[in-house]
């Protein structure tokens, strides 16, 4: 039986693994392939030959098993000299003070990205800029999972190609590199059509980017765009962007195995992996110390979280135990067994401060069990805010996007959360045109936005994505005029509906934690409700705390207790007086919200 083996796959198993495990020469159609040889063959040369290598031959020769177990081990280190090129040096990774500039684009997973990558530069002596114009690297961070966000990092992409084109022969030459999941998904293309860009690097090849750098020093492109089922970055301390901020974000998971026929994250994030829940609480304390008010743990599926290395201390699952789901739900999976699970990571970050908010996002619908819904109920500083996404409101359209659930589903587990919770404010996401979409299974979707009390809605017009089982199984045959008005029709029911929730909150009283200036200026400040709503409030001297008349001025990071007055898309009202996290939101169990309950 013949096999095909492409020239991409064999150089990217000599880049993975130690030398020492794999051959310095490949046969391939009976020619022999040296490693030096593979190393000048274009990468991106999509080259296929067929082997003579039969069945037995095969089962005779080394599994997958030997790869994984002879590969090297996961490190913090540098590549370690034998990964290094010959006319490299461990001083050739050095940053020399050289200044990198970061261009962030996509969801709050990339900024948290970016802040693990400038760990590693700075670890090794770059220097970070916010002017673009002063950098001599630049890395723009991408998501692919719009094709509207994609051009955007072309025409980025055309503007530092024109940076680079200026740059005099006498300065540092300005290197641009490409992360993320456009790297991912795009690997080929973007060398071949954006000749500026130095490095490409996908999602689980950030430690490796100081040697990839290097490698750009003798103008050769540098790429790693090799995926892991194990890299979680635990062993980096993200070093935040925005020092002065009082939320953070912190990781506590890498890719997704739900396998949506729409999504194209498991393709350019791989599978999911869980950072350990030891690594999380390090990190959480860590911020805790700098004074940060609100943390927000991150995820592709956040909620599916499962650490199957923190049992023992931390309990969780029996080994044999099956994932517990909500009711109704179902995995297009086989159920993950055992392990220390979402509730258990809530439950041990909640305790770190008790004035410090608690966040979450981006769950899946199906990983809300009980257990989750009254932890958040119990503990005042897991914040009652749950992003709910249903992307369509047809069960029909939701078998094809293989979401595990129908509307009946759905809506029995918005019920349940708001008999548990009832203050909770509810966020979801939704697709209009998705494959096959009818105009009145749209309807459906119209009427679910119409039934749910949805405060934010994330709201989108389909974009076929190349690798997804929709792209090879589906036709994308709603016309995008038709997209386009959908999306129109959804945007101003979400809006309308929004705006109706939010003037139901004039005269009531809000906890809210003080960000910093509004947009409009120092006069007005900004904050946030536990719902996540914005709230507006003048800058001025209020009362220390209820009963207090010693005033004092309101500053980032602080809690304070306001009225609305007024609702635009955000809150406006006047602060009564500085509280506790703790303090203010003491009744929040029962679903009070009063004077006494800020008392």
């Amino acid at each position: 039986m013949h096999r095909k083996v492409t020239f991409q796959v064999i150089e990217g198993l000599l880049q993975r693994y130690s030398p020492k495990n794999v051959p310095s020469t490949l046969y391939c159609g009976g020619k022999c392939v040296s490693r030096s040889g593979l190393s000048k063959t274009p990468w991106s040369n999509q080259v296929r030959c067929s082997s003579n290598i039969t069945r037995k031959d095969l089962n005779n020769g080394p599994s997958l098993k030997d790869f994984i177990s002879g590969s090297a081990p996961v490190t913090n280190e540098v590549n370690s000299e034998m990964d290094i090129a010959p006319y490299l040096t461990q001083e050739s990774f050095r940053g020399m003070g050289r200044k990198v500039y970061f261009h962030i684009k996509g969801c709050q997973m990339n900024v948290n990205d970016v802040e693990v990558v400038w760990s590693i530069l700075k670890g090794v002596g770059f220097e970070r800029t916010d002017d673009v114009h002063h950098a001599d690297v630049i890395l723009t961070m991408t998501c692919s999972i719009r094709e509207k966000a994609e051009l955007k990092i072309w025409n980025f992409l055309d503007y530092c190609n024109g940076l680079k084109n200026k740059r005099s022969k006498s300065e540092v030459p300005l290197k641009i590199g490409v992360l993320g999941c456009m790297a991912e998904r795009l690997k080929e293309t973007l060398l071949e059509k954006e000749k500026s860009v130095d490095l490409v690097a996908g999602p689980d090849s950030y430690k490796d980017l100081p040697r990839l750098l290097a490698l750009t020093n003798n103008d050769q492109k540098a790429v790693n765009v090799l995926l892991s089922l194990d890299e979680t970055y635990a062993d980096i301390m993200p070093v935040r962007l925005n020092q002065d901020s009082v939320s953070a974000f912190v990781s506590i998971m890498r890719g997704c195995d739900n396998m949506c026929t729409y999504c194209i994250v498991p393709f350019t994030r791989g599978r999911e992996r869980s950072r350990p829940m030891d690594s999380i609480l390090e990190e959480v304390r860590h911020l805790s110390s700098q004074g940060v008010k609100e943390v927000t743990l991150l995820g592709q599926n956040v909620n599916s979280y499962c650490d199957k290395s923190s049992f023992n201390h931390y309990g969780g699952l029996d080994k044999d135990e099956p994932t517990h789901l909500a009711r109704g739900f179902k995995t297009v999976y086989k159920p993950k067994k055992g392990g220390t699970r979402f509730a258990d990571l809530l439950d041990q970050v909640s305790r770190i401060d008790p004035e410090m908010r608690i966040r979450f996002t981006s769950p899946h619908p199906k990983d809300f069990p009980d257990e989750v819904l009254h932890l958040i109920r119990e503990r005042h500083n897991i914040c009652t805010s749950l992003h709910i996404p249903a992307q369509s409101g047809n069960s029909e359209v939701l078998e094809r996007m293989r979401r595990g659930y129908t509307r009946e589903s759905y809506m029995e587990l918005i019920n349940h959360i708001q008999n548990i919770l009832p203050n909770v404010a509810f966020s979801s996401d939704f697709i209009a045109g998705f494959c096959g979409e009818t105009e009145e299974q749209f309807a459906d979707t119209l009427s679910l936005i119409d039934q749910v009390p949805y405060t934010t809605g994330f709201l989108f017009a389909y974009s076929m994505r190349e690798k997804t089982t929709a792209h090879r199984r589906y036709v994308d045959d709603v016309p995008d005029n038709v997209k386009h008005r959908r999306l129109k029709e959804m945007t101003e029911l979400f809006y309308a509906r929004s705006k109706a929730l939010k003037r139901k909150r004039i005269g009531e009283l809000e906890l809210v934690l003080v960000e910093g200036d509004s947009r409009r200026g120092s006069a007005d400040l900004k904050g946030r409700n536990d719902g996540n709503v914005i709230v507006i409030l003048p800058n001025q001297e209020i009362p220390v705390s209820c009963n207090s008349s010693v005033k004092s001025k309101i500053k980032p990071g602080d809690y304070v207790v306001v009225e609305v007055e007024r609702t635009a898309n955000v809150l406006m009202g006047t602060a009564l007086y500085h509280t506790t996290l703790s303090e203010g939101i003491a009744k929040r169990g029962d679903g009070t919200r009063s004077h006494e309950a800020f008392a």
